[in-house]
Order: structure tokens, then C-alpha cells, then sequence
């Protein structure tokens, strides 16, 4: 039976709308998005970011930028970082807006007087024994050490502290462009972004898959994907394929380069019942972009009895089914690791949380009502991001879920008890010595 949460794990965040969207926007900060849509009900719409740090006990979270986007809900959006900035890509409505996120250091403890000048922080200089110690900073005090040694204390640890470095983040609409024409209440239901940085792909009500430039955000290619919306698409690692999922019943891979279908995907459902793909992932093997594993996850269509959800691996050359694990309950929410090796999936009637082994489809995290409502998005906090350093911790892996009830969880998988490999090779040599022992002592 898989583990269950510890209890440090849970609510990491709340806010005050309804949450839609998550993705990490660094490896150490997250972006949720989400709200109450137009009507006036008094319920905000837009963006927050927190930054998320392990404190030696358990993960928290603290709020840096809350950008409200007026009366426009975000019900996706992809992040792209690059060195100068990130480019966030927002849907709402029937459009696709584009918005600038620049990250700038500020110095908490550096709050200057209204109508002054902001001085300079401090300059540290190494005295002779290697200690920073700040400019014109006086020590107040000469400490005997065991070793015969001394150090000079003063107050520089505490105004170390005081005048800490951070990242805050300054969020500005830039272009919007129409991603989905349907004749009656056009809506982007989900935007990606190559991970080659190239292109952008949208889907929507009307069916269509457009591919784009980015971040010109000029159309390349406007293919009739599906009959009916589109519910989700991805890019493969090495930005050669793209898949869709639609309410049609349908999963497509298609050929970047030529926009041609490159396969469906196919499977025999159980008992000839009909499935509806929600979800669809790509994720590495051993972080390499030539090599990965495509995942979906899939409800039955209506109350067809006793049927359940499935999370599903698929072979990426021919689209035929590798292998699947039910779950008794409707999927909602579907999340890869960005080293391919964790799988973690989100229910919509319970709101529970599961991690998997990615290869073997192995439960490994269970977290049964992690939500009051069904999970809208999964997210695990990155471990190969180049965008600084991962955040150190006591665990395996850890993902991120959010919900319609306005919270913010985390989920933490501890590591897991396992033989060293020199281990099992003693092992397996002791028990060939003891079998040839007793085989000589019985006389065979």
C-alpha cells in the first residue's frame, strides 16, 4: 500500500479566487493563477507568486506578487524563462495574452525614508582573517576560542540578515492575439510552449490546433485537429510532436514540421465502454530530450457502473497502449516530473493526490482528500531547472496541487528504503556459497 502524507505536508498556501493554473515560473518560485470570471461577484481575478523554500521540517511558501488582470479569469497559461526575462502566455477568453515577468533583487531591511534617496547597501570587505565584516562597521567584542584562537563578534550576523537579498518580480502586458473562433463563446482552453522556445501551440472550443511563432506570436499552421474542443495538448521533449486530446474521443500526434497527423493514439476500452481522454503529459527518460514516455489519463464518458479512470503510458512511435493502472475514480489533473522519473495524477470527485513511478506505473504517494474539490492542476517542483538552484529538502520528490477551493497544497514523498546494488551482489554471492556448501555436504 502506498504511503500516506506526513503531517508537515498540506495547505501550503490560500488565496481569495478560485485557482485554475500552476507551473513553476524558476526552481524555487510558482505561479498560480485562476479567479471568479466577469460577473461581479466580487470574486478578484489574476496571478500570485510565492517563493517556496524547505525550512528543515517542512516546506513554506511566501507570497511575493499578486498581478490582478481585471475582469479576465485565467484558466491557463505556459511560462517561458530566458536570461533577461520570462514570457508568461495567458489564456482568457478567446485570447491569448502575452505578458512580460522581470525579475529584479531587492534588499528587505532597505526601506528609505518617503522623498529620500535610497542608499547603497553596505559594502563587505574581508579583513585579514577571510571574515566579510561591512564598511565602516566597528566590532564590539573579542571572543577566546578553545583552539587559542579569536574571533571578533559584533552585530554584522543580524544586519546580514536584515538587508537579505531577494527576487521580487515585476508582471506587464505586452501583445494579445485571438486564439479560438468559434462562432459562440470562443474559449483557449490550454496554451503550450516548445521546450526549443520556437513556437507556441493553442487549443480551444472551436477544435482547431494553431501553432505560432514565439514570442512574435505570428500563426505558422491552423490545423482542423478534433470535431469538438480541445482539452489538452503538449510538445514532445525534443519539440518534434505535438498531442491533442478532445471531447471527440480522439488522441492525435502530429508532425511539427509538416502539421500531418503522425498517429492516434488506440487502445481496446473495457467492455466496449466509451473513454474520453482528459490529460496528456510528455515526460524524459534519464532527462533526455530524444528519449521519453507520453502519458494520459482517461475517464469513462457518462455512469457506465463500476468503471474507473485509467493512467496511461504510451509507445511515442506507433501510439499503441504500453501499459495502464485503474483508479476508482474520475481523473482530473495530470503532472511529469521534468526528469520523467515521478507521474502524479488528481481526482475530481475526492480530490486526492497519487504520485507514481513513472516506468512501472507504481503507486508509491497516496493522499486522500488532499482538496475539498476536484484538483485543477498538478505541478512537482523541478530538479533539473537551469534557472538557479532546486530547493534542498528531505524528499524524494514533492508535487503541488490546486483546487476551485482556493488552496495551495504540497506533497512530499520521502525517500524510499532501498539495498545498495554492492549489497545484493554480496547477497546473491553468499547465497551461491552456501547452496554449493550444502550440495557438497548432501553429496549431490
Amino acid at each position: 500500500m502506498a504511503p500516506t502524507r506526513r503531517p508537515s505536508d498540506g495547505l501550503l498556501a490560500r488565496v481569495n479566487f478560485p485557482l485554475y493554473a500552476v507551473e513553476m515560473l524558476t526552481s524555487r518560485h510558482v505561479l498560480v493563477a485562476g479567479g471568479g470570471g466577469s460577473s461581479k461577484t466580487g470574486v478578484a481575478n489574476g496571478f500570485e507568486i510565492y517563493e517556496i523554500y524547505h525550512n528543515g521540517q517542512h516546506f513554506v511558501a511566501e507570497e511575493i506578487v499578486r498581478h490582478e488582470t481585471g475582469a479576465n479569469v485565467v484558466m491557463n497559461f505556459a511560462v517561458k524563462n530566458t536570461e533577461r526575462r520570462s514570457y508568461l502566455l495567458a489564456g482568457q477568453e478567446s485570447h491569448c495574452q502575452m505578458y512580460f515577468v522581470n525579475p529584479r533583487i531587492v534588499i528587505d531591511g532597505e526601506q528609505p525614508a518617503e522623498g529620500k534617496k535610497k542608499s547603497p547597501p553596505p559594502v563587505e570587505r574581508p579583513n585579514e582573517n577571510g571574515v566579510r565584516r561591512r564598511g565602516g562597521q566597528q566590532p564590539s567584542g573579542v571572543e577566546d576560542l578553545p583552539n587559542g584562537q579569536r574571533r571578533t563578534s559584533s552585530l554584522e550576523d543580524d544586519d546580514m540578515k536584515a538587508f537579505k537579498k531577494r527576487i521580487r518580480f515585476d508582471i506587464k502586458a505586452s501583445d494579445s492575439i485571438q486564439t479560438d473562433f468559434l462562432t459562440q463563446e470562443p474559449l483557449q482552453r490550454v496554451v503550450r510552449i516548445a521546450p526549443n522556445g520556437g513556437s507556441m501551440a493553442t487549443g480551444g472550443t472551436d477544435g482547431y490546433l494553431r501553432v505560432w511563432s514565439f514570442p512574435q506570436m505570428v500563426k505558422r499552421s491552423d490545423i482542423q485537429a478534433h470535431t469538438k474542443e480541445i482539452d489538452d495538448i503538449d510538445f514532445s521533449p525534443d519539440s518534434k510532436f505535438i498531442v491533442t486530446i478532445s471531447k471527440d474521443g480522439q488522441g492525435n500526434v502530429w508532425d511539427t514540421s509538416t502539421s500531418k497527423l503522425h498517429h492516434k493514439l488506440s487502445w481496446d476500452t473495457p467492455e466496449g465502454a466509451k473513454y474520453l481522454y482528459k490529460r496528456c503529459r510528455y515526460g524524459t527518460i534519464e532527462a533526455s530530450r530524444d528519449n521519453y514516455r507520453l502519458f494520459t489519463i482517461t475517464n469513462p464518458l457518462g455512469k457506465v457502473g463500476k468503471q474507473r479512470g485509467y493512467l496511461q503510458q504510451w509507445n511515442c512511435d506507433d501510439g499503441h497502449l504500453k501499459m495502464a493502472v485503474g483508479i476508482d475514480e474520475s481523473l482530473a489533473s495530470l503532472a511529469v516530473r521534468d526528469d520523467g522519473r515521478f507521474v502524479a495524477v488528481g481526482t475530481m470527485f475526492s480530490g486526492s493526490v497519487s504520485i507514481y513511478i513513472a516506468f512501472s506505473l507504481q503507486r508509491v504517494l497516496h493522499i486522500p482528500n488532499a482538496h475539498s474539490m476536484f484538483v485543477t492542476g498538478l505541478e512537482f517542483l523541478p530538479i533539473t531547472n537551469q534557472q538557479g538552484p532546486p530547493i534542498s529538502s528531505d524528499t524524494e520528490a514533492a508535487v503541488l496541487s490546486i483546487s476551485v477551493d482556493n488552496k495551495v497544497c504540497i506533497h512530499s514523498l520521502q525517500y524510499r528504503h532501498t539495498v545498495p546494488y554492492w549489497v545484493a551482489i554480496i547477497g546473491i554471492i553468499f547465497v551461491i556459497i552456501c547452496s554449493f556448501l550444502l550440495c557438497s555436504y548432501i553429496g549431490l
